[in-house]
């Protein structure tokens, strides 16, 4: 028989069942569309770039705009008078004026054209001792013309060489400063007799119009470069000069309507 302690002893315990395991985390079922169109994206409200915030801070930037010709330079000229200095009106800017105020009052209409008068023979060649002296220089001044394009002229050096340049210097300034004009070859002058054999060149001077005032003075002389040496054409040590004059041009009753819309 089984006594008290061994029945204590052999009472049953009671034992906790074991906690049961976390369920794994299920995916998310997404449901597809069946249709084919893209599905919708959320829509993100945004604000205009154009709209500006209170908060923000607005900046001026300082713009300079600048006019230039074709060439790059500057269309706006800035000079500042004196009380004392009067300003000075180019002659062709006065011509204009006063050729629009007798169209006006319908006065006989006379202008005032400038020109450049050589104090020099304007046909060297047709000079006594022409070739003389260009057996003498190597080079001679041969004829020029004057025009509103400038001073046009051509010059007769001898055939020295193959290689040959032939350059004008000119000055508006009195030789205070000057500036040099390349000739171009034009052609060969053949002789049969016993003269020389020779080349004509052709130059070109341009003449600014604020250069064409009564007393205004052109001066140049021709080099002749050859085998690296340099002969010379200065008029006999005079230059050979221009003087700018002026010569009266009545204008017919029939051409001044039109000369109206050329002023």
């Amino acid at each position: 028989m089984c006594t008290v302690s061994e029945r204590r002893a052999l009472t049953p315990v009671a034992i906790r069942p074991p906690s049961p395991k976390p369920c794994p985390p299920q995916e998310p079922v997404v449901r597809r569309r069946q249709s084919c169109e893209p599905e919708p994206k959320p829509i993100m409200r945004r604000r205009a770039k154009s709209l500006s915030s209170s908060t923000e801070e607005h900046t001026c930037r300082n713009v300079q705009v600048r006019f230039v010709d074709s060439l790059g330079l500057e269309l706006e000229d800035v000079k500042f008078f004196k009380a004392s200095e009067d300003p000075t009106v180019p002659i062709h800017v006065i011509t204009r004026l006063l050729a629009s105020s007798e169209l006006a009052s319908r006065k006989k209409l006379e202008l005032s054209l400038p020109y450049f008068q050589p104090s020099f023979p304007d046909n060297m060649r047709a000079e006594a001792g022409f070739l003389k002296r260009l057996c003498q220089q190597r080079v001679c001044l041969e004829q020029v013309f004057c025009s509103e394009l400038g001073i046009i002229g051509t010059v007769q050096v001898l055939n020295l060489a193959y290689e040959k340049e032939v350059t004008v210097r000119y000055s508006f300034t009195d030789w205070k400063s000057s500036a040099e004009s390349k000739a171009s070859w034009i052609s060969t002058v053949h002789s049969d007799g016993p003269d020389p054999k020779s080349d004509m060149f052709r130059f070109h001077l341009p003449v600014p119009p604020f250069i064409l005032q009564p007393g205004a003075m052109l001066q140049f002389a021709i080099c002749y470069r050859v085998r690296g040496f340099e002969f010379w054409d200065n008029n006999g040590g005079r230059n050979y000069k221009l003087t700018c004059q002026t010569y009266k041009l009545t204008v017919p009753r029939e051409c001044e309507d039109s000369l109206v819309h050329f002023i």
